[in-house]
């Protein structure tokens, strides 16, 4: 049904862009096979409608002329329907170009090249290779979750969705309802901001720890849309990003590299540990719970006893 409606727009759209008059109801009917089909004068005509509006909705612009006997017709005047000429100077194109080679191994490289010949041939500078300028920058976003796409297009569309999620502190996965805001790329991992019908706030997810398939749901968003998502703040603030203190751990030989990395003292313990001096802030805890093993917290005592409890909820499944 969704590609016979498409067809039928398309060829609405056609009829009326390729018209040099207005033509009424009754010869867009008789150009147009799906309108020929249909049963009624009545559906006709809500079928027409339809279409119509959804197609003013997508941009076209569409006119409606009354004639000398009272006859309505309707044409899409060319030049009421033509984009303005596009200049790009050479930044511009160069910054397309890095947008393109982001996607370049993803299944969005076919559109992203596509896109870069209609700017082209719509202007596009001859002596400017958006693809080569500053061709020592190879910029690459990994995506590994299956989540990414059909959770790419919920936030294009609009479109609420739901999906298992398995926090950080469960064994097992719950569903969340969610209207999907934002998708942004942090320290490697995707991660989803939108607003948590079942919660009724807004909330971030690591899309890593989506399980199973992304289902879409039909009905629109309940909730505003922000102007600005802060989603990497948001992540920051939960892995000790913004700290006020200073937490004390000891971590095996060998392991937890990004731990390493915040830290502003290591020392060798022997036995195969380290001590460390890390930024302490809200959300810690989630993160060192999933080192396991490898960390055990020394210092202050209620970021040990909030990890201490994410372990007993885990191990309690």
């Amino acid at each position: 049904m969704a590609i016979a409606k498409a067809e039928r727009l398309m060829n609405l759209a056609l009829c009326l862009l390729g018209t040099r008059r207005p033509l009424s109801k009754r010869e867009l009917r008789e150009s147009i096979e799906a309108y020929l089909e249909a049963g009624s004068d009545d559906s006709f005509n809500r079928m027409f409608e339809r279409d119509k509006d959804d197609l003013r909705e997508l941009g076209l612009v569409i006119a409606t002329v009354e004639n000398v006997d009272g006859e309505v017709g309707y044409l899409a005047r060319r030049d009421s329907n033509r984009l303005p000429p596009i200049t790009l100077d050479a930044e511009e194109a160069a910054a397309l170009g890095l947008a393109a080679k982001v996607w370049q191994q993803a299944r969005l490289a076919g559109a992203a090249s596509g896109a870069l010949q209609k700017l082209r041939a719509a202007g596009l500078p001859e002596d400017v290779d958006p693809y080569e300028a500053h061709g020592a920058l190879e910029p690459r976003i990994p995506v590994h979750e299956a989540a990414f796409e059909p959770l790419m297009l919920a936030c294009r569309d609009r479109r609420p969705v739901v999906f298992d999620y398995r926090k950080a502190s469960a064994a097992r996965p719950e569903p969340r309802h969610v209207e999907p805001w934002a998708l942004e790329c942090w320290r490697g991992h995707w991660y989803l901001a939108g607003f948590d019908r079942d919660r009724g706030a807004e909330r971030v997810f690591r899309l890593s720890r989506i399980t199973g398939r992304v289902r879409s749901r039909g009905t629109g968003f309940t909730a505003p849309v922000p102007d600005v998502v802060t989603v990497r703040e948001t992540v920051a603030s939960w892995a000790g990003e913004i700290a006020d203190g200073t937490a004390l751990i000891r971590l095996r030989s060998g392991a937890g590299y990004p731990l390493r990395a915040k830290a502003t003292m290591v020392r060798e313990l022997g036995d195969g540990w380290d001590e460390l001096e890390i930024p302490y802030g809200h959300g810690l805890d989630a993160w060192l719970v999933e080192f396991g093993p490898d960390v055990v917290v020394l210092e202050p005592a209620e970021l040990r006893a909030d990890v201490v409890d994410r372990l007993r909820a885990v191990a309690k499944g």
